[in-house]
């Protein structure tokens, strides 16, 4: 008799959860599968101590081969699911299609960062949802100090030392306050001009700092953070955001070149293509975490809505606490449907309290209700978050005592650019590569890197009939590679460049658009390109070949993707090709335009013809 197939959507709190009590209870007797676009779980929590350079980004990871005996991992992104033919269609790693089976679907995508609809904050804001993320906020501040450091004009200095926050919650509050302290060990090292240091704003709309968290926990957090230096604004938000700052909704401008988005998360956008009962975006499921109606259907985390059977009429919050007991209690269920395991349970659930690491031995938390700070909060919220993790336990306390008796390294490592993590982005855990492919190969359900197996085909299986309902033919979500683009819910007002836009060259016309956490380009252009190049210099060390030279007059430079050797240049030499190198002896000649498949070259777009698949849809929808 073959095992039932087992589909699990997602590796976060709730799916790994899932995957890891599933592979306990059935002990070999189900075809279980996890589909997620890493190959790790994520600790979200300490995600803030990355950005501050407390933590390695590898100590907040979990492999997922390692760590889920008897679980088959798919990389990929769920596009839609096709709930009568119980199958779910998925886009590869490297674009490649894929199709799998199931006679148990659980639902854990998670969330991706919200947007409202405030003008210029989906091009000029970034979030903090991943990996990626948080490394490129490490670098982006570390630079923006250290060019402060060299400037010579106060207000240049001032702009780039200003760090704002919106969004006062759990992540926000916590990115502030190890923000406020990463920049001051900086500046210890490259001084700012006199009387002046880092200076972080925390912004919300709420009258409190941590408003979900009780009113005393709310205060010391308050209070720390305004000792150390963070100028704590409630009731303010951003109304617009540009280039050079953000406007705030009193009508203050403040200048800036940092804008974290910390507001808040909604679920991810595959649930919405299901055609099922929602509830404010998120799938409604019975106490079982089961979907009525679809006997083979299950949500959990995020994406779904639970009731609360402690607050009748409510429902369970957004939190990882949460979450991770949805996946047990999901796991149980799901092996429960099948005869592989004991009886159903609802989900019930008791507060265990909330931790707050504000960085040092600094700390809100609430354990068990009993309300600290200082020193044994700090002591309560580590020893919570060495306990609750699932790994790396001895690493991260390794880093933890490093940190406290040596100093900080504030380098720069340049592995993410700011183009790669945009803020409307489905996939925070990912960051957008350079190209990819420019046509999407068709792939059968049996071929390519992470394709189905024998056990996830449509005629594998127990032969269940297939459960009764409207199938959810849904858009494809917006993925970096994938077919068709969702229009993503919460991407703010401001339009999109299209495909065409961005491989236009902008010799005379509108300068190449300087995101907020890079230096703007100096010289002629819209604000002028460094070293005679057009928009800025090229990001180095592109994947394909060294850096691009572009040099005005010519053709890319020689090696690069697809590129051509340099000729006509003016002066009669040819680009020398050399990394790092910067030919200032040849004047500027007649502008050329890129390929049409490329867009503007600047310092964080990719050399080369490589043509970018994962702009934005243009008519991408804010949230209201």
């Amino acid at each position: 008799m073959s095992r039932p197939r087992i589909l699990i959507v997602g590796a976060g709190f709730a799916g790994y959860r899932t995957a890891r009590t599933l592979s306990r209870i059935t002990r070999g007797r189900a075809h279980i599968t996890l589909l997620n676009p890493t190959d790790y779980f994520l600790y979200l929590p300490l995600l803030p101590q990355v950005a501050a350079g407390v933590l390695e980004p590898r100590r907040v990871t979990v492999s997922l081969s390692d760590t889920l005996p008897d679980v088959r991992l798919v990389l990929g992104e769920a596009d839609r699911v096709d709930l009568d033919g119980r199958t779910l269609h998925y886009t590869g790693p490297e674009g490649e299609d894929g199709t799998l089976a199931y006679d148990r679907l659980v639902l854990a995508a998670g969330s991706v960062n919200k947007l409202l609809p405030i003008p210029g904050v989906a091009e000029h804001a970034h979030g903090f949802r991943g990996l990626p993320e948080a490394l490129y906020l490490r670098d982006h501040v570390t630079r923006q100090v250290e060019l402060a450091a060299a400037a010579d004009d106060p207000k240049t200095c001032a702009a780039r030392c200003t760090f704002v926050v919106v969004g006062a919650g759990y992540t926000g509050t916590e990115v502030a306050a190890h923000g406020q302290m990463f920049t001051d060990a900086q500046v210890r090292k490259h001084p700012l001009r006199q009387g002046m240091r880092p200076r972080w704003m925390l912004l919300d709309v709420a009258p409190r700092v941590l408003p979900e968290m009780d009113e005393k926990l709310s205060a010391t957090a308050d209070r720390v953070l305004r000792q150390r230096g963070v100028d704590v604004r409630m009731g303010t938000s951003v109304k617009e955001a540009t280039p050079d700052g953000v406007v705030l909704t009193d009508g203050e401008f403040v200048e800036t070149r940092t804008l974290v988005w910390c507001v808040g998360v909604r679920p991810d956008p595959l649930v919405e293509s299901l055609g099922l009962p929602m509830e404010k975006g998120r799938l409604l499921v019975d106490p079982h975490l089961q979907v009525p109606g679809r006997p083979e259907l299950f949500a959990c985390g995020d994406v779904a809505a639970v009731p609360d059977l402690e607050k009748p009429g409510s429902y369970t919050s957004m939190t990882a606490q949460h979450a991770w007991r949805h996946g047990k209690v999901a796991a149980e269920n799901v092996a429960a449907s099948l005869g592989l395991g004991g009886s159903r349970k609802p989900y019930r659930h008791r507060d265990l309290g909330f931790v707050v690491d504000l960085g040092g031995a600094k700390a809100a938390a609430n354990p068990l209700g009993v309300p600290l700070s200082g020193v044994p909060a700090g002591a309560v919220a580590r020893g919570y978050h060495l306990a609750a993790m699932p790994g790396n336990r001895v690493r991260v306390a390794a880093d933890w005592m490093l940190d406290a008796v040596l100093p900080r390294q504030a380098v720069q490592l340049g592995l993410v650019r700011s183009w790669s993590v945009p803020l409307d982005t489905s996939s925070p855990e990912l960051a957008r590569v350079p190209g990819g492919p420019e046509q999407r190969q068709e792939a059968s359900a049996r071929s390519g890197p992470g394709a189905a197996v024998a056990g996830d085909t449509h005629d594998g299986g127990t032969g269940a009939d297939p459960g009764q309902g409207r199938a959810g033919h849904g858009p494809a979500k917006g993925r970096p590679g994938s077919r068709a683009t969702r229009n993503q819910p919460g991407s703010g007002t401001a339009q999109r460049r299209s495909e065409e836009e961005l491989a236009k060259g902008r010799p005379s016309g509108e300068p190449t658009r300087n995101w907020p956490a890079d230096e703007p380009a100096k010289g002629p252009l819209g604000g002028g390109s460094a070293k005679g190049q057009l928009g800025g210099e090229p990001a180095r060390n592109q994947p394909g070949g060294e850096p691009a030279r572009n040099q005005p007059g010519g053709e890319p430079a020689r090696n690069q993707p697809g590129g051509e050797p340099a000729r006509n240049q003016p002066g009669g030499e040819p680009a020398k090709n050399q990394p790092g190198r910067e030919d200032d002896n040849n004047p500027p000649g007649p502008t050329s335009q890129p390929p049409a498949d490329q867009p503007p070259p600047g310092p964080d777009t990719a050399p080369g013809p490589v043509k970018r698949s994962d702009v934005p849809d243009d008519s991408a929808k804010g949230d209201s």
